[in-house]
């Protein structure tokens, strides 16, 4: 009976590790997912769909395709080594995690404070509150969510939500403006036009930055770390990058649609909200509001990834911080970019557009230590034979990040004056 019973005991625990497991997965996928189809990338959509028409749809592939390379790699290299990537860079070449941290948390900063304002012209769009003041109440939640006792769930649940209801009328947008989709097809594979800057803006603010690190290192926050949780975590990474990639699919195929009937959007005014105008040409007052829910729930996932990732860096300067004294932190973090946001003049669109670049110009600089760390130090990896094929696919990404980047500095930084 005894035996029985600690057979009982043995089953439970195992079914409890694994459901923590899928919990874990879930949480990173979608924190990371969310994250990288912010109001940085609906801007971003607007903006580059207007300018290029159906060939955007080219842009948005080859970023997928980079982004799938990119959290491979990423989340692999992190999960075997069970540290976070300053502690890797540190290790790899020492001096290059405080680096790395720095343009990190100042990315994430400039980006939060594009996110509060995105949220603050969802407010705007769904009721017509002012939109310094609707940032502020945005932010004021998710300094909320961080203060509560369980704030990790909290933190989920905030996503998950946001997630479907984003979704949704995204695809209820994509219905009413009748996109022409075999042309948007044709040009995913042979565009008329590819344009460098559009690419290395793109990639930058759907997995540059921040983002880059934010499915991992939630799974390194829930334990879900070692080389025997290799397989699970690359479906989660892939999974999260394939609803990604479905997402900006059809937020593109919605605005292209409205672009496509011969609708102007504006793209110079100073307040101008070229998402904002392409949802409400495709259905009107009821489309700007919905434009409204969806920038808003995007916002938020935004606001609370951008934070919590971005603090998860300041662990290179204090690497014994408790899990209570990175939720102040991150509670901080948000404080500032608010202030920032209610203080800087700069239009919050054209903030998230900027923002997608510079972040597009760091990514391959953390890309480049943690290929470096997986390729050069063993010792790291704790034993695991890192597969050359994805390491030399990830030295390729490498490269043509690099080069991007190269291309794209000096109209990226012309960005801020549209």
């Amino acid at each position: 009976m005894e035996q029985k019973d600690l057979s009982g005991d043995a089953l439970g625990t195992a079914s409890q590790r694994k459901k923590n497991q899928r919990y874990a997965l879930l949480s990173a996928m979608f924190l990371m997912s969310m994250s990288a189809v912010g109001p940085g990338f609906i801007t971003q959509t607007a903006n580059f769909t207007v300018k290029l028409g159906a060939a955007f749809a080219f842009a948005i592939v080859i970023s997928i395709l980079i982004d799938f390379v990119v959290q491979a790699n990423v989340w692999r290299i992190i999960t075997v080594t069970r540290m976070r990537a300053p502690a890797i860079a540190n290790a790899a070449i020492p001096g290059s995690g405080y680096l790395l941290a720095i343009l990190v948390i100042i990315g994430g900063l400039f980006f939060n404070i594009g996110n509060i304002g995105g949220a603050g012209l969802g407010l705007n769009a769904m009721i017509d509150l002012d939109p310094k003041i609707g940032g502020a109440i945005a932010a004021l939640v998710a300094i909320g969510i961080f203060l509560s006792r369980r704030a990790g769930v909290a933190m989920d649940r905030v996503v998950y939500v946001a997630a479907f209801v984003k979704l949704a009328l995204i695809l209820y947008a994509v219905f009413v403006s009748g996109p022409p989709v075999a042309e948007a097809f044709r040009q995913t594979f042979l565009p008329d036009t590819i344009d460098f800057v559009t690419i290395t803006t793109i990639v930058g603010g759907t997995v540059g930055g921040y983002i880059t690190y934010a499915g991992a290192h939630r799974l390194l926050d829930k334990g879900t770390v070692g080389v025997e949780n290799i397989g699970a975590v690359n479906r989660a990474a892939l999974s999260g990058i394939a609803i990604t990639g479905v997402l900006r699919y059809i937020l593109f195929l919605a605005i292209l649609g409205v672009v496509a009937s011969g609708v102007v959007i504006d793209l110079s005014g100073k307040g101008a909200n070229p998402a904002g105008q392409a949802f409400r040409a495709a259905s009107g007052d009821i489309g700007y509001r919905l434009f409204g829910a969806v920038f808003l729930a995007s916002a938020m996932t935004s606001i609370i990834g951008a934070a919590y990732t971005s603090v998860s860096f300041l662990t290179a300067f204090k690497p014994d911080m408790s899990e209570r004294q990175r939720n102040l932190s991150t509670v901080v973090f948000i404080g500032i970019s608010l202030i920032a946001y209610i203080l800087i003049t700069t239009p919050p669109a054209a903030m998230l557009v900027f923002v997608g670049g510079l972040n597009g110009l760091v990514l391959p600089i953390g890309l480049s230590i943690l290929l470096f760390a997986a390729w050069k130090r063993s010792d790291l990896m704790n034993g695991y034979h890192y597969p050359r094929w994805l390491l030399a696919l990830g030295a390729l990404t490498c490269v043509l990040t690099w080069y991007m980047a190269y291309r794209s500095v000096g109209p990226i930084f012309a960005l801020l004056s549209l």
